[in-house]
């Protein structure tokens, strides 16, 4: 402390909460770039790898240097300006893409406020974003199913391996070697950064869309932290979305699929009571429900039918969430048709998870035993085995069958099970209200 009690300033002048300060805001708007950052210099060094490296370095160099000279007017360009000088160093001393560094240290040393435009300018694809570009080349046919979907998450959502293996239901372990596998291949084969046209283009699309709608789902369910939802990570898929659309307008998948997540996504200021803790769609105040995705997502779905694609794995679960949006009340929903679009879901989309949901679905269609034998089929289920809807599903159905001690310790293990905070706080709730 100096003599007047102040606490003393760093270099700069600046004290350490205002050091801290600038360093919480750099690593926001690291955050809010990271990806297009990424994208932009994997399409000149083709290495996933390396441009997350550089993108790092990037994000160091702006600790160091912004809390001294403050934000600069273009965050986004700066970053990529510097993640493009440590390439350039790189290949400098690597002797190696001796054919790039000329045109790039130019536009580098040019200095003008225009060469950022230039920059990204380049970077851009045929459709102006570089973010899909680099979905399609994790989807590339190269890669497995698995690969592809892993390695998109974690490099376009920025989810770690203990989340992607919660959308997957698989180990963390496995999911961490196919990132690494996948990035290695797309390397080794040389694979261009861009989004590819015609019949190549329709092969992937069916992967980037399973993509994208892994992406929503672990922002409107987060699997970790203290909030239950991450709307930037849907803002995000539906963003993506709305490009997908424009650039297939004739996919009934595309426009599904963006239907579902706007239907999803209308109910966000509902999901959460004061207190924080998840609000189930008995309970919700549907009079928050965002009126205008509702309307956008029901018009996306009367397209879907015009272009013939009602069966589609999308379509029928842009369908089960129009059941709910129809409602103006819990007691309204039509709980057979959900149950009936389940059954189709189902035969199309058969999975431990779409079963589960079946299970709900018939159960307020039929009543809870008939849930609770549904669930009776996928209980060995070793991929639900760390699940935490299960149990819950379990313990709702008991509690409506009023078996009270059974309904709470079903609860009480999927608050075990559950990684997210407002989510184990709402099951242990349920418990308790079990007596």
């Amino acid at each position: 402390m100096t003599r007047d009690g102040q606490a003393p300033a760093h270099p700069g002048g600046k004290s350490q909460d205002a050091m801290e300060t600038t360093a919480r805001d750099i690593e926001a708007i690291f955050r809010l770039e990271r990806v297009r950052l990424i994208a932009g210099l994997a399409r000149h060094v083709g290495d996933i790898s390396l441009a997350e490296d550089l993108a790092q370095d990037a994000l160091m160099a702006a600790l160091g240097a912004w809390p001294r000279t403050g934000t600069p007017p273009n965050p986004g360009g700066w970053l990529m300006t510097t993640a493009k000088r440590r390439a350039v160093d790189l290949w400098r001393r690597r002797r190696m893409m001796a054919r790039y560094e000329a045109a790039i240290t130019h536009e580098i040393e040019a200095g003008q406020s225009d060469a950022h435009a230039a920059i990204e300018a380049r970077l851009d694809d045929t459709i102006g974003d570089e973010r899909l570009s680099l979905i399609f080349t994790a989807c590339h046919p190269l890669l497995s199913h698995d690969q592809r979907t892993a390695l998109t998450l974690k490099i376009i959502a920025g989810l770690t391996t203990e989340e992607i293996a919660r959308a997957f239901l698989s180990q963390e372990t496995t999911v961490a070697q196919r990132i690494v596998r996948a990035k290695k291949i797309l390397r080794d084969g040389d694979v261009a950064f861009e989004v590819p046209l015609g019949e190549e283009r329709a092969a992937r699309l069916g992967s980037v869309l399973e993509v994208i709608y892994l992406i929503f789902n672990e922002g409107y369910a987060a699997s970790r932290g203290e909030d239950l939802i991450r709307p930037q990570l849907c803002q995000e898929a539906m963003r993506l979305g709305r490009i997908l659309v424009g650039l297939a307008p004739e996919e009934a998948e595309a426009h599904a699929l963006l239907s579902l997540m706007e239907l999803q996504a209308s109910r966000f200021k509902a999901r959460v009571g004061a207190d924080g803790r998840a609000l189930t769609l008995e309970t919700q105040n549907r009079g928050l429900w965002d009126r205008l995705l509702i309307q956008r997502g029901l018009a996306g779905l009367a397209t879907v039918t015009r272009l013939g694609g009602e069966d589609g794995v999308y379509a029928l679960q842009a369908a089960l969430a129009a059941v709910h949006a129809r409602a103006a009340k819990f007691d309204d929903t039509d709980w057979h048709r959900s149950a009936a679009l389940y059954d189709r879901l189902l035969e199309r989309l058969p999975s431990p998870v779409v079963a589960l949901n079946r299970a709900v679905a018939h159960a307020m269609a039929f009543g809870p035993e008939t849930g609770l034998a549904l669930l009776e089929e996928i209980e060995e289920e070793q991929s639900l085995a760390g699940y935490a809807p299960l149990p819950a599903a379990k313990g709702d159905f008991l509690m409506r069958s009023g078996r009270m001690a059974e309904a709470r310790a079903a609860f009480a293990r999927a608050a075990g099970l559950s990684g997210n905070a407002a989510e184990r706080a709402f099951l242990m709730s349920r418990a308790e209200a079990c007596g």
